[in-house]
Order: C-alpha cells, then structure tokens, then sequence
C-alpha cells in the first residue's frame, strides 16, 4: 500500500457522489416510509463503510493507472461496473421514480444501485493490492446492500411490485 493521491479514487467517488446528489432531489415515491424501518446496525455498517471507502479511495495512490499486466482487468473491470451504475442512474432519473424503479436490477444484478458500486470498489481493491479498501468495501457491502435488500422486501411486502 502506498500513501498518495489517487486519481481514480476521485473519478470513481465522483461517480458515485454526482448522480447521488440529482437523486436526493429525486427520491421515489413513498421513499420515507421506508426508510423509518432501516435496520439500525446495517445503518451504522453502511456510514463506516462509507466513510472508510471515501478516505482509503482518495489517500492511496496504489489505485491509479500503472503497467500492471494482466491485473489491469481488475481496474477496467471496475470501471465497466461504473459505468453500469451510471446507466441505472439515467434508467432511474428517465422513470416514474418509483421504489421499484429505485430497487431495480441490471443484467441479473439485484438492488443494482447498491450493488453495481460496491461489486466495482471490491475490484479497484484488489487491482491495487489494497486489503484496507477490500475490509471497508466489505463493511459498506453489508450495510449498504442490507438496506436495500430490506427496503425492497417491504415493497415486495407491501405489493409495490419490484422487478
């Protein structure tokens, strides 16, 4: 591991931090309701997560763009998962903005909102060798995920019909 700025650390916040700031503008329908029920220990995994994900992405340089050989897959692989969170974001803004709409999956990937970021910051973790990304991407996973895989079986509870 290596101390220093990382430029794809930023890109990749940037992505994530960009679409989520239309969206807290754009919450679905009924959202609060939801959110009243949140588990509070898979709340309080998802903030350390985040915080630990949002520091460790930007104080390591071992995440930017090198000859690595075959590893650079992990990176592209990465950014290609990005990319996919990025089209849910535009699916999501174009649609009714309903919870299912929000809980939707992509090409098989369930609660891809939750799930496309954090299966690309495991892969920019092991592209740069890092294990203190890999454990915070793990915490922020559990949390993260766990909420929106709870949020969408009360909709499915509640006859919101989820995809």
């Amino acid at each position: 591991m290596h101390f220093g700025f990382s430029y794809v650390g930023l890109i990749f916040l940037l992505m994530l931090f960009i679409p989520n700031g239309f969206w807290a503008k754009n919450l679905p329908k009924d959202y609060e309701k939801y959110v009243q029920n949140e588990n509070k220990i898979l709340l309080l995994l998802e903030r350390i997560g985040e915080v630990l994900v949002t520091t460790i992405l930007v104080i390591f340089s071992d995440f930017n763009i090198r000859d690595a050989g075959w590893w650079l897959a992990w990176l592209i692989g990465a950014f290609v998962l990005m990319i996919l969170y990025e089209v849910f974001w535009v699916r999501y803004f174009r649609s009714e903005k309903r919870m299912r709409d929000f809980y939707s999956s992509i090409l098989g990937i369930p609660v891809a909102g939750a799930t496309l970021p954090v299966m690309a910051v495991m892969m920019l973790a092991i592209y740069g060798g890092n294990i203190l990304l890999l454990v915070a991407d793990v915490i922020l996973g559990i949390g993260h995920i766990g909420i929106h895989l709870g949020h969408r079986r009360e909709c499915k509870a509640s006859s919101v019909v989820v995809k």
